[in-house]
C-alpha cells in the first residue's frame, strides 16, 4: 500500500510538486503544497489532512529553533498545527541538521580544486547550525547574514560566538514575530534585489535557504558554488543565468526538483510506518541504510 507524505508551505503555488518515490522499500507519494502566504489557508489544509495522511510537512516556517543551550519554539509556526491530533508533522529540523552537518565534507571531497580559498557566506547561520558545524568543521572562513536576511539589519556575523551571542538576544523575542516578519511568502519569493553585494562576492561558497540567497543575489556570480535545498527547474536556470558554477542540494532531487527538509523528512516518516515523528538517531539510521548523500549538480 502506497504510503503518502504531504508537505503544506506558506510558499508560492508555483512551486508545488508531487512525486513517487520508493524510501525503506515503501513506496511514497509526497505532495507539496503551496498556500500563497495564507496562514489561514495552511491552518486548514493541515487540520483537513490531519488523519488521512501518512505524515505531514510544515513548510515555510520552523516550528522550534534547535541550539545546542536550548530550544526555541516559534509561535506562528506552532499556530499553524494546532489541530493536527493524530498525523506525525515535521519541520525537517532533524534531517536538516543530519544531512547539512556533513554537506562540506563531501563537498570538498568531490570538487577538489574548486574551491582555491574556504570563505564562505551563510545567509543564516542561527537556524542551521548543522550547517555552521560543517563549514567550521572544515576549515572554512564564514561570514553570516541572519541580522541582514531576517532583519534587515545591515551587519556581518563573523564567528561561532557571534552566532551565539546574537542567538541569545534576539531569539526571546522573535519567537513571538508574525509569520510575516520572519519570511518571504507567496509571490514575495519572487522578488530579488540585489544586495549584501560585497559578502556574496568575496565568498567562493554561498549557503542556506535558497529563498534567502536569491532574494538579494547580485547579477555576476559567475564561479560560485550554492549549497542550499528545495530547488526547481526554474531556480536551476536562474542559477545559470547568474554564472554559478555548481549547485549543491542537501536533499535528495526528485523529477528535477530538490524539496524541502520538511517535505523530505516527512516521507521518511511515512515511509518508517511508526505514527510518530522520528528521532535524530532513526534519522540518522535511516540516511545510512538509504545511502542518502549530498547532490552536486555542475551548472
Amino acid at each position: 500500500m502506497i504510503k503518502k507524505a504531504v508537505s503544506i508551505s506558506l510558499g508560492s503555488r508555483k512551486r508545488d510538486k508531487g512525486v513517487d518515490i520508493t524510501l525503506l522499500g515503501q513506496q511514497v507519494r509526497l505532495e507539496r503544497i503551496g498556500t500563497d502566504g495564507d496562514e489561514e489557508e495552511a491552518t486548514r489544509l493541515f487540520a483537513t489532512l490531519d488523519g488521512k495522511v501518512d505524515a505531514l510537512g510544515v513548510g515555510g516556517i520552523a516550528l522550534h529553533i534547535n541550539l545546542p543551550w536550548k530550544s526555541y519554539p516559534l509561535r506562528a509556526g506552532i499556530k499553524l498545527v494546532k489541530e493536527v491530533k493524530n498525523t506525525p508533522y515535521t519541520d525537517g529540523t532533524g534531517i536538516q541538521t543530519v544531512l547539512e552537518s556533513r554537506v562540506m565534507q563531501y563537498v570538498l571531497s568531490n570538487l577538489k580544486g574548486k574551491i582555491p580559498v574556504k570563505k564562505a557566506f551563510l545567509v543564516e547561520g542561527i537556524s542551521r547550525y548543522g550547517m555552521i558545524n560543517s563549514f567550521f568543521d572544515t576549515g572554512f572562513d564564514c561570514v553570516f547574514g541572519d541580522l541582514m536576511f531576517a532583519l534587515g539589519i545591515p551587519l556581518a556575523i563573523k564567528s561561532r560566538r557571534g552566532v551565539n551571542r546574537v542567538a541569545k538576544m534576539i531569539l526571546p523575542i522573535v519567537v513571538h514575530f508574525p509569520i510575516s516578519m520572519l519570511y518571504s511568502t507567496g509571490e514575495s519569493q519572487d522578488v530579488v534585489v540585489p544586495k549584501y553585494i560585497k559578502y556574496y562576492k568575496e565568498a567562493y561558497v554561498i549557503a542556506g535557504d535558497w529563498l534567502y540567497i536569491k532574494k538579494h543575489l547580485p547579477e555576476d556570480m559567475e564561479g560560485k558554488i550554492i549549497v542550499t535545498n528545495t530547488t526547481t527547474e526554474e531556480d536551476v536556470e536562474f542559477m545559470r543565468s547568474r554564472g554559478i558554477a555548481y549547485l549543491v542540494t542537501t536533499t535528495p532531487v526528485f523529477a528535477g526538483r530538490s524539496f524541502g527538509t520538511n517535505a523530505f523528512e516527512a516521507a521518511i516518516t511515512a515511509a518508517a510506518g511508526l505514527g510518530r515523528t522520528l528521532t535524530f538517531r532513526e534519522i540518522d539510521s535511516i540516511i545510512e541504510k538509504e545511502k542518502i548523500k549530498p547532490q552536486i549538480r555542475k551548472l
